[in-house]
């Protein structure tokens, strides 16, 4: 019976580049796949508890564990084929002229997969992160491989290129903490008492329930316009991602605090002076008379 069972598995199926490929040699070549995957579903569990202890986001927890299963799994399949017979250094010069072409056909998406390795890294973006980029403020819902998954303040969900994340300018408003300055600026008519303007500020400013309380209002007098003195007022919150409402909210309330003292907010005025000539021919067409 041991003699039959060997000779089943010595049995030659097909013949690689001059070496013999028989049963033992296919179970072993398979025996070699589902180790790499049972070794990388055990490192993946390894990594996340690390991660879950500290900081990390479920979407930064999925991708580095996607990144490494893809490791694991490519090495094994390297060494299952090597041991049935292919030569990899053969095989990787035969196709090194397709895989020149499929590299500039991948161009971009070899660029983003590099591109959110680096963000895996660095960690400088993570899921929950309130960002500002390409002109819209956005909060990362998923950190992917190839991609990062945002959400706007409209709830529409955008599909970002981790290039763009890694090659232009970001800003992320909770990068090291969540707070953010709120400003809004207002302009009042010039002859009005400039300390009271100074004062109302102030008191509207300091009285807004939501802001950050050891961080004290600024009341800046920034310039004087063509038909205004203006203030630049700010104050301190902790959550970017409603500054949009929050912003509603402090210009009301400065609206309604200028407005019950008696100080006006000033909006564009033009003067026109006319020639003595203009203004006799107006006022005689006032008249009903002819102009002379």
């Amino acid at each position: 019976m041991d003699d039959v069972t060997g000779e089943v598995f010595e049995r030659t199926l097909f013949t690689i580049a001059g070496t013999p490929v028989t049963v033992a040699t296919l179970l072993s070549a398979a025996t070699i796949v589902i180790v790499a995957f049972l070794v990388s579903w055990a490192l993946q569990r390894a990594l996340a508890r690390p991660f879950r202890r500290g900081d990390a986001q479920d979407g930064t927890v999925a991708a580095m564990r996607r990144l490494v299963h893809y490791a694991v799994v490519l090495l094994g399949l390297g060494i299952a084929l090597d041991t049935i017979g292919i030569d990899l250094g053969a095989l990787f010069a035969a196709g090194a002229f397709f895989a020149v072409a499929l590299g500039f056909a991948m161009q971009n998406i070899a660029q983003n997969f590099v591109a959110g390795v680096i963000l895996l890294v660095e960690r400088t973006i993570k899921p929950g992160d309130v960002l500002y980029v390409e002109g819209t403020v956005v909060r990362v819902s998923e950190l992917r491989i190839r991609s990062t998954l945002v959400r706007t303040r409209d709830d529409e969900d955008l599909i970002v290129p981790n290039s763009v994340l890694v090659q232009s300018t970001v800003k992320n408003y909770t990068l090291r903490d969540s707070l953010y300055r709120l400003s809004t600026t207002v302009g009042v008519v010039y002859g009005s008492d400039l300390k009271a303007v100074f004062r109302e500020l102030e008191t509207v400013a300091a009285s807004l329930p939501w802001r950050v309380r050891d961080r004290a209002p600024r009341v800046l007098l920034t310039d004087f316009g063509d038909s205004s003195v203006n203030f630049h007022v700010s104050v301190w919150i902790t959550d970017p991602w409603e500054a949009r409402a929050r912003l509603s909210e402090f210009n009301d309330a400065v609206w309604w605090a200028l407005k019950k003292a008696e100080i006006v907010i000033a909006f564009p005025q033009l003067d026109i002076h006319l020639d003595p000539p203009v203004m006799q021919s107006m006022q005689q067409l006032a008249a009903g008379s002819p102009a002379a």
